[in-house]
């Protein structure tokens, strides 16, 4: 039995090897959102557009059988405006010309094997880490998700914050970046950037040594560390994050594909910061995708004299960017609560709210430790400590306390 010219058994072997299950109701369409993502570039519209209407195995048979545009038409008129049938007819020929020198259904298939090898798997709609705020992105949003690393990751981004700014990073900028990612991962966030050198790296690295979650998001294949630089860095995040694209593996990164590439990580994030970025950086492209979706947008101002935040402030003036300078007011973005936050203190006494802000969601903190964080006695911070856990706020783990925030 054959499937897109290909032998079914081989297909299934191929999904199976990449730790995907499938049955015979969804082997077909697993397959096609896979052949898809090599043969649409990120982002593409029309792409969505037909798979939203038909399912991805549906406009992939479209595609392999050469179907006409009139044809295609009529399988899709649901819906469309009669005064828009014209329109959409041109841009399945143009979407249907630059689709078909990419129609391989072998190739597609070596995809799989390539991700296999380097221990990948495809997430796609409906699978439990896919993660939901994607699909915010409409017609671009991606058919499928390579991802190596850990797959639950993604759906830990329901409460994360992308990190962003320029490569070409200042002292000043990796400060920022280093503060920021280290105080947002001992708060439980999960810090989303694109492993890019300057900001993202520092980002990534902060998040990592805070013992948090990080989500890298690449312009090419998983298969295929970019920048080479951070190789190390990329496969580290792999160990206890994720690494993911919409790029399949083999997929060389390229300028267009860097800024469909941003799109993700403002589309995953409940809200994005810009750390430092120049008049014209790339970053500022990652922001515009947040504000067209909604999502709230800050940015760290800088010195007045230095080009490098020249964008930062370009966000802030033009755009309205909130301005954020601490790593509390970035978790304002996202109306949560920080340590010591509550209306007039929450009741709480100072060493009680020192207590709170010296713990960490992740790491486990001894009362001694703390204790050099606050600069208070130790059987104070034992009294503040059992008070907070009456209320909820704190925990006891093996080896020390923890943070709780508070929920939503």
């Amino acid at each position: 039995m054959t499937l897109f010219g290909l032998d079914r058994r081989e297909v299934e072997t191929a999904l199976t090897r990449l730790g995907v299950e499938s049955d015979d109701g969804t082997t077909a369409e697993l397959f096609a959102r896979a052949a898809w993502s090599g043969i649409a570039e990120p982002g593409d519209s029309m792409a969505g557009f037909l798979v939203s209407h038909v399912g991805a195995s549906g406009a992939l048979t479209m595609l392999i059988d050469h179907w006409s545009t009139a044809r295609i038409l009529d399988a899709v008129a649901n819906g469309i405006a009669g005064s828009d049938l014209q329109a959409v007819a041109s841009q399945v020929e143009n979407a249907t010309a630059r689709w078909r020198p990419r129609l391989d259904s072998r190739s597609a298939l070596q995809q799989l094997s390539l991700a296999a090898a380097c221990h990948a798997t495809l997430l796609t709609p409906g699978n439990p880490a896919w993660p939901d705020r994607i699909d915010d992105l409409g017609l671009h949003t991606p058919l499928a998700l390579w991802v190596r690393g850990n797959p639950a990751a993604l759906r830990s981004t329901s409460r994360s914050l992308a990190l962003v700014g320029a490569r070409a990073a200042t002292g000043y900028g990796e400060h920022v970046a280093t503060e920021a990612a280290s105080g947002l991962a001992s708060r439980g966030f999960t810090v989303v950037s694109g492993a890019a050198y300057g900001i993202d790296g520092m980002a990534h690295r902060a998040a990592l040594a805070t013992q948090g979650t990080t989500v890298a998001f690449l312009a090419g294949g998983v298969d295929r560390p970019y920048p080479s630089g951070h190789s190390v860095l990329i496969g580290r995040i792999i160990e206890t994050g994720a690494v993911v694209s919409e790029i399949p593996c083999g997929g060389a990164p390229s300028k267009w594909r860097f800024l469909q590439r941003n799109r993700l990580i403002a589309a995953v994030s409940e809200a994005t910061v810009v750390l430092e970025a120049g008049w014209r950086s790339g970053s500022l492209n990652t922001a515009g995708h947040a504000a067209a979706l909604g999502r709230p947008l800050g940015a760290v101002p800088g010195p007045v004299t230095s080009a490098a935040s020249a964008g930062c402030h370009r966000l802030i003036r033009e755009y309205g960017a909130v301005c954020v300078t601490t790593v509390d007011e970035m978790v304002e973005l996202v109306g949560d609560s920080v340590p010591g936050a509550e209306p007039g203190g929450g009741g709480r006494s100072s060493d009680e709210i020192r207590v709170l802000d010296a713990l960490s969601v992740r790491s486990v903190r001894t009362p001694e430790d703390v204790a050099v964080r606050t600069g208070l006695p130790v059987d104070t911070v034992h009294s503040a400590l059992g008070i907070l856990e009456l209320d909820a706020r704190v925990a006891e783990r093996p080896g020390g306390w923890v943070y709780l925030p508070q929920a939503r």
